[in-house]
């Protein structure tokens, strides 16, 4: 047995002691390592992960709920409300748990017991129809989704289910805006209304388009909320809508809603101006209407229009494109579409008076389908109207010249030879010697064959000679979308164009007029692009727009589209025509003013006699035209009873509250 000295203690003891000291700095130096990763660790999720995992947290623990924005007001000329939102109270229902059918009928009928109670009875709600907004199934809602069971509850209706909190703790009222329109009935048609977006998708390009898109939440459309469905409401429909709002609902794991809501408010969206004039809008609504009335029952053989049953009438400032009055009749309250819901009956009841007939292809109501197809729709053929442009063209295409002169002997006639077809004055009538300016004022059909439809067509050949036409045509807005940008608006029908007619035929019908239909919107640019000597403005609806607090966000401008260049000679000829063409209503008016009438006829398949629809167009002064005036008069008969009457009313209008001067009234 070995025995240790001293000195190998002491050695032993000091290695002992060297690894003691070995392994507690091994031991310190892993703990503050460990510490140090832990403390960046934590600064990580802190700093740099924590607003990420905050939001993580919250989103499983809350769900936000988009509001609809409120929506921009539409105002008229003079600074009046067309359409605008007025805060109401709908009521939802929350889905605090798994509710089954029988649970859910019973709080329906809950529900609907205080409706009969307290509610408009005007607006009745079943049974029924509370239990499928209710959605138990969650077919159209996530179940942490509101169910909005009624809009605009009466003030009883607020009472009473507020002051019942604990009896109804699946009730929310919530404070909204719906959409109210100008009880007047001012320009329907024109100023539009909404529908719910998950309709309006189905029906408008605009709405699939947007559907597609990837927008900020704030932009997001709602499956529920209202958007425009026709006219400047939807014209504009960016515009007028704003911005969402966010209600944020607490809630459990099964997305049932646990506490209350925190609100973020929609934000308003742009407010509207149209140019449309109240007062001139509403005495040319007026106007037609009676003169209607008047048609129908007159003893005149010449003005009675026994099927005259609607009208159309546009007012377009010459120098701005401003549309000052745009009538559509019948007409009907906008109103019946502000609750997003309409009866069958209600809907059947205003029929095609929804649709804007100035700017498209409306058949009115007679009764039933088969009758409606036996009368002309707002289309029609421009009649005599057509005729300044036509010695206009004839003018600038060398077929005649001021002082061409022509004996009309009643009729004209074209095609070969043993086989012509003839066409007829009005009432067949030899008007005698014409010129051009003559062959206006007389409404000359002869001429216009004998002299432009059928000279263009042996200069040109068909081809060559409808090309020449239609650029005519089009270059004053006929037979092309007026620039407008107003929803569904036609480019008209060109009948010119139709294969199954010689270009001969096609050319000589439509010197006088008979070729082609189109819009009153249509034939007011039209009318002024011949006050304006050729320069074609756009039609404008909307002078600006306006933020919340009033501010101009943007100012329209007149925009001039085309322009095609004349002889003043030409211009003095056409004018010297128009000024001596004959009409009635316009006795004792103030100022000079250019005009022409037309009677256009129409052959409606059923009907054995030719249907006769009453167009007029004119504009005033006839020195410096100020504004410019269409009215068309489906089966009114002749232009000059059936429509011109109409137009001296809206000259009337027009000067007593903007001014025919040129100068604003004081």
């Amino acid at each position: 047995m070995q025995i240790q000295t001293d000195e190998e203690k002491e050695q032993r003891t000091g290695r002992n002691r060297r690894h003691f000291y070995l392994r507690m700095s091994i031991f310190f130096f892993v703990t503050f390592l460990v510490f140090t990763v832990l403390i960046v660790r934590i600064a990580l999720l802190q700093f740099v992960q924590g607003p990420e995992l905050r939001s993580q947290m919250l989103k499983i623990g809350t769900k936000s709920i988009e509001m609809s924005p409120i929506r921009g007001s539409i105002f008229e000329a003079a600074g009046n409300k067309l359409a605008y939102s007025v805060p109401t109270h709908s009521l939802y229902f929350k889905m605090e748990k798994n509710y089954k059918p029988e649970e859910a009928l019973l709080i329906a009928d809950q529900i609907v017991s205080v409706f009969e109670r307290y509610g408009d009875p005007n607006i009745p709600m079943t049974k029924q129809m509370v239990y499928d907004q209710m959605d138990i199934g969650s077919r159209v809602n996530y179940g942490y989704v509101p169910r909005r069971i009624k809009i605009d509850l009466t003030k009883k209706e607020i009472a009473y289910f507020l002051e019942n909190r604990d009896t109804y703790p699946y009730i929310d009222i919530i404070e909204e805006g719906i959409r109210q329109y100008d009880e007047d009935k001012v320009a329907p048609q024109i100023v539009g209304y909404l529908r719910r977006y998950n309709t309006a998708k189905q029906h408008v390009s605009a709405y699939k388009r947007i559907d597609n898109e990837k927008r900020d939440p704030e932009r997001e459309y709602l499956e529920n909320e209202f958007v425009g469905f026709d006219g400047i409401e939807l014209m504009y429909q960016e515009e007028l809508r704003g911005s969402n709002g966010i209600k944020t609902y607490p809630v459990n794991s099964n997305n049932r809603i646990i506490g209350p809501m925190e609100l973020t408010k929609p934000e308003k969206g742009l407010d509207v101006h149209l140019t449309l004039h109240k007062d001139v809008q509403l005495k040319t609504q007026a106007a037609i209407e009676k003169h209607l009335v008047k048609l129908r029952s007159s003893n005149i053989k010449a003005e009675r229009a026994p099927n005259a049953i609607t009208g159309y009438a546009v007012a377009m400032e010459v120098k701005t494109g401003n549309i000052i009055a745009m009538a559509n009749v019948p007409d009907y309250n906008t109103n019946i579409w502000r609750t997003g819901r309409i009866s069958e009956e209600a809907l059947k009841h205003i029929g095609s008076n929804q649709y804007n007939g100035t700017v498209r292809e409306v058949f009115q109501d007679y009764g039933s389908k088969k009758e409606n197809n036996l009368h002309p729709s707002s289309l029609v053929y421009l009649g005599s109207t057509m005729k300044p442009l036509t010695v206009l063209i004839g003018l600038q295409e060398g077929l005649i010249h001021p002082s061409t002169t022509y004996r009309d002997i009643g009729y004209a006639e074209f095609g070969r030879k043993g086989k012509e077809a003839r066409v007829h004055n009005a009432s067949r009538y030899a008007l005698g010697m014409m010129d051009p300016a003559r062959s206006l004022s007389s409404s000359s059909n002869a001429f216009m064959v004998d002299k432009i439809g059928n000279p263009l067509y042996l200069k040109y050949g068909k081809e060559k000679g409808l090309e020449i036409w239609d650029s005519y045509m089009k270059a004053f807005g006929l037979g092309i979308h007026t620039g407008s940008g107003f929803p569904a608006e036609s480019e008209g029908i060109l009948d010119y164009m139709q294969e199954n007619q010689t270009g001969q035929a096609s050319l000589a019908y439509a010197s006088f007029g008979q070729q082609g239909k189109y819009t009153t919107l249509q034939l007011a640019q039209y009318t002024a692009t011949l006050a304006n000597h050729g320069k074609r403005l756009k039609p404008q609806f909307v002078s600006k727009i306006t933020d919340a607090n009033g501010n101009t966000v943007k100012q329209m401008k007149p925009e001039v589209l085309s322009e095609m260049k004349f002889k003043q000679q030409y211009w003095d000829t056409v004018e010297k025509g128009m000024l001596g063409v004959g009409v009635q209503g316009f006795d004792g008016f103030p100022y000079k003013f250019v005009r022409k009438t037309g009677t256009s006829e129409q052959s409606i398949a059923g009907r054995k006699e030719m249907v006769e629809n009453a167009v007029f167009i004119a504009y005033a002064p006839a020195d410096d035209p100020v504004l410019a005036v269409a009215v068309v008069v489906p089966e009114g008969g002749y232009g000059a009873w059936g429509a011109a009457p109409i137009a001296r009313r809206m000259f009337d209008a027009y000067d007593e509250h903007v001014g025919l001067t040129g100068k604003p009234r004081t």
